[in-house]
């Protein structure tokens, strides 16, 4: 099992990090629609009567908007690593394909137009083939009706799958909501599935509230609770495993990444 497993790291290791290299070559745009290197930044803010004055027009200046910015690029990068890493293992594990994985829902927008909102992943009980595999979502469907106390029959799950939640965005909660309340009406749970342990509190009893499942990426031994308890006794794939196996290698070339945007030109 461990070998069937090790041989889709390579595979996984670089849908993660494919996303996260682009930061490597990020620059700042200031306000502008182009990126800005070191030069442009000093011709930039050297033209600027106040900013000259008061030595803004500086590389180690120009190095603090760039880590900035590169921070959060990182994450956003990331965020959309752990998303598709997530959903190949998921396709992988229960031979799903794009059309199976992928649900979304109409909607009006405030302004009366119809679009469609795309969550990132789904499992469809009918779909996985494996009759042991469908039976653990089953049992795990069930336990998370119990927590949440719905009634609703459920045909499956969609998720949400981010690096992080730790800001408390109203709008973004809202529109989760409305995400959790229309899966619910098509028969499905919806889930964050949150990779790392960062999220915010109030979030979290507030969509726990409005029936929508919270994954943390810890390390505890609960499916209901952990990301990671989630893929291991649910999906029957260990993400933490695989994280902890390619920890060197991540933090190798993520580190070089981080020196990278956080270098001071000369």
């Amino acid at each position: 099992m461990e070998q069937q497993a090790i041989r889709y790291d390579e595979e996984y290791r670089e849908i993660l990090l494919r996303p996260i290299r682009t930061c490597l070559n990020y620059t700042p745009k200031m306000g502008g629609d182009e990126q800005v290197d070191v030069q442009g930044f000093i011709s930039l803010y050297g033209e600027d009567p106040l900013y000259h004055w008061v030595g803004f027009d500086t590389p180690s200046l120009f190095a603090i908007h760039k880590a900035a910015g590169g921070m959060t690029s990182l994450y956003r990068q990331l965020g959309i690593g752990v998303e598709r890493l997530a959903k190949t293992v998921l396709k992988n594990t229960f031979h799903l394909n794009d059309e199976q994985v992928n649900w979304g829902y109409k909607h009006i927008t405030d302004d009366g137009k119809n679009k469609e909102r795309k969550l990132d992943s789904r499992i469809r009980l009918v779909d996985i083939d494996n009759d042991f595999a469908r039976k653990r979502v089953e049992l795990w469907l069930v336990g998370a009706k119990k927590r949440l106390d719905i009634k609703a029959f459920l045909n499956g799950v969609v998720f949400e799958i981010r690096e992080g939640y730790k800001s408390a965005d109203s709008k973004r909660q809202n529109a989760d909501l409305e995400n959790s309340a229309n899966a619910l009406g098509a028969g499905y749970l919806m889930t964050m599935m949150v990779m790392s342990n960062q999220v915010n509190n109030t979030v979290y009893n507030r969509y726990k509230n409005g029936n929508l499942l919270v994954l943390r990426g810890n390390l505890d031994n609960d499916p209901h609770i952990s990301t990671y308890a989630f893929f291991k006794n649910v999906i029957g794939y260990d993400l933490a495993g695989f994280f902890e196996r390619n920890s060197e290698v991540l933090r190798s070339e993520i580190g070089n990444i981080i020196k990278n945007i956080i270098e001071i030109p000369n």
